[in-house]
């Protein structure tokens, strides 16, 4: 409802997608609250939506932003704010420059606001000037000094350092003054600054500087405030090992953060991670990871801290707690798990704490996959895929695994078949039936694609697989399918006029059929190899070049030197973007490089 009492569609309709600039325009200066705060928000989510269309349309609306941030007290604040981020973020769409400049030719009306009795506008003040950039904000440099001298907040003070020391060649004397300053957010301003342009290694006494500072006034970093080349503190510290280790030591939250950055320092934060940690079923999931790294003596430390958060209320916080626990392999891990599944089957948390347990206790966790097979009726798909470690538990819930084949629509279908298929012969006739019939209705071509494989391994015969593949491929979809057709080996051979024109492409995926269902290495080694050097991460159920060679027991001669340089390497190369629970995928990856280079043979 409206400030008139009359009911009308909200912005949100009005606007469609939010790409109505001059609608929502129209609605800043409306005399609806509501109307103006929601306009707000969708010009403001034009820095992060990705649309350039849209950016660049509320780019060009600079002009009339500046005025109303003059005109509109009440959202002054928000206006200067969305005006700086347009000029931030202009290095993120073409034509940058364009739009910084429109808004430093807006800035004129709008530079009283720099002395305002208001906190926060004088702070997006101090960020709107900082965004567009030295070359359109030199002439206001001593607006900014006047500032520094009479600003009496420590934050904006601490914002106006940082936006001298982005604009002004000529300030590194005034920051090394200010490392001394009683406010801690003025003081670390000055030091991240510093450290920014500091050589590595970087120097102890400036790391010190800049612990001692935010140990003095601990908060969230301010990440996406300032324009290139700022560059957080933080992430500064994190480009030098001995300076974040020296950092983390002096009071910055840093532990995980190094670990994930660098190789081998998981025993070197062990101390800080446990102190930082505040309970959250996150931090006990980045902390299992930690400890697949660390050395078994250690793992007595993470299991004192952890055993506590097994009577958590929550069962994702339970979860997470156990999973740490099995990665240490503490005693009652199996009983634990086998609790959380008849309790709380449904959270996939519950299915991590699973996964861990039977990872690190291997057939030890035989009870776990009993307590999955009693709760088949209701349990969710993905805890089925714990039973694919247990063919001994699986191959007696037969009957019920078939009869998920039948709940399209699901995730229960790909789920079984992959349990059957795991189980090949032992899965029996009443399976093979099952298999076939999902494989010739056709219901979804992927569930189709891997119920025909796993039809192969429970049948032996290769001619209904073959018969789908072929279909499929002669309808185009041989890149689609041609994974799951090679699983079928050398019987896959009548495949190979549709698989072969592939690999004349160097397509790896087409390298690793053609060796699966051939054998032959004097044209599949090379591809393989050149996908090896990228050093992509492992995937669950997904080949990977680096296994694919060890198992041809070979390596070309020019992959050899970068798998080993990046093995040998201190620093991550591939990052953790899933955040897991279990060993980080760079060490999967180093591992597979190591083993590969000690067990294959060389070839030119």
């Amino acid at each position: 409802m409206g400030s008139d009492g009359v009911d009308r569609p909200g912005p949100v309709y009005a606007f469609g997608l939010a790409r109505d600039v001059p609608g929502l325009m129209r609605a800043l200066e409306s005399g609806d609250a509501a109307e103006r705060e929601e306009a707000l928000d969708w010009l403001g989510s034009a820095i992060w939506r990705g649309e350039e269309e849209f950016y660049a349309a509320t780019a060009r609306a600079v002009p009339r932003l500046a005025r109303l941030a003059v005109e509109l007290p009440g959202h002054r604040t928000d206006l200067l704010e969305l005006l700086g981020d347009l000029a931030r973020n202009a290095e993120l769409y073409d034509g940058r420059e364009p739009v910084r400049q429109t808004v430093a030719e807006a800035l004129s009306p709008l530079l009283p606001f720099a002395h305002d009795a208001d906190t926060d506008i004088r702070s997006a003040m101090v960020l709107l000037i900082a965004g567009c950039g030295r070359e359109h904000t030199l002439p206001l440099l001593p607006l900014l000094r006047t500032r520094l001298a009479e600003e009496s907040d420590p934050l904006v003070r601490g914002r106006v350092v940082t936006a001298l020391a982005l604009l002004d060649d000529n300030g590194d004397g005034r920051l090394h003054e200010l490392l001394a300053d009683p406010e801690p957010r003025v003081a670390l301003a000055a030091a991240e600054d510093l450290l920014r342009t500091a050589e590595l290694p970087l120097p102890g006494t400036l790391v010190d500087h800049c612990a001692r500072a935010f140990a003095a006034d601990p908060h969230e970093p301010e990440r996406v405030l300032w324009p290139e080349p700022h560059k957080l503190f933080t992430d500064r510290l994190l480009e030098d090992p001995e300076a974040a280790l020296r950092a983390l030591a002096g009071g910055v939250p840093l532990a995980l953060e190094i670990a994930d950055h660098w190789r081998d320092r998981e025993a070197d934060v062990l101390p800080w991670a446990l102190r930082e940690m505040e309970g959250e079923a996150w931090e006990l999931s980045r902390l299992a990871q930690l400890t697949c790294a660390l050395p078994p003596e250690l793992h007595a430390r993470v299991r004192e801290h952890v055993l506590p958060y097994l009577t958590a209320d929550g069962p994702a916080l339970r979860a997470a707690a156990l999973t740490a626990l099995a990665r240490t392999r503490a005693p009652g891990a199996v009983e634990e798990a086998v609790r959380l599944v008849e309790e709380a089957p449904h959270p996939y948390d519950t299915f991590r704490a699973a996964t861990a347990v039977a990872e690190e206790f291997g057939a030890e966790a035989l009870p776990v996959a009993r307590a999955v097979l009693r709760r088949l009726d209701d349990a969710p798909p993905y805890l089925l895929e714990l039973l694919e470690r247990f063919p001994e538990v699986a191959v007696d819930a037969v009957e019920e695994l078939t009869r998920l084949l039948a709940r399209t629509g699901t995730g229960y279908p790909p789920a079984a078949v992959a349990v059957l298929g795991r189980l090949g012969p032992a899965a029996g006739d009443l399976a093979e039936r099952a298999l076939r019939a999902c494989v010739t209705e056709r219901e979804h071509p992927s569930v189709s694609a891997v119920a025909a494989v796993a039809h192969h391994r429970v049948s032996g015969d290769p001619e209904l697989a073959l018969s789908f593949f072929r279909q499929e491929m002669t309808a185009g979809s041989t890149g689609l399918v041609m994974e799951w057709a090679s699983e079928l080996g050398p019987a896959a051979a009548p495949l190979l006029p549709f698989i072969e024109p592939e690999l004349a492409d160097g397509w790896p995926l087409a390298a690793l059929a053609v060796w699966r269902v051939t054998g032959r290495t004097e044209d599949t080694v090379e591809p393989l190899a050149r996908q090896a050097v990228e050093w992509r991460r492992f995937y669950p159920g997904r080949p990977h070049p680096l296994v694919t060679l060890t198992e041809m027991g070979l390596v070309p001669r020019f992959a050899v030197d970068p798998l080993r340089q990046g093995a040998d390497a201190p620093q991550r190369i591939v990052p953790d973007l899933m955040c897991g629970d279990a060993l980080h995928p760079d060490y999967v990856v180093r591992d597979a490089v190591r083993n590969l280079l000690a067990t294959a043979r060389v070839v030119d």
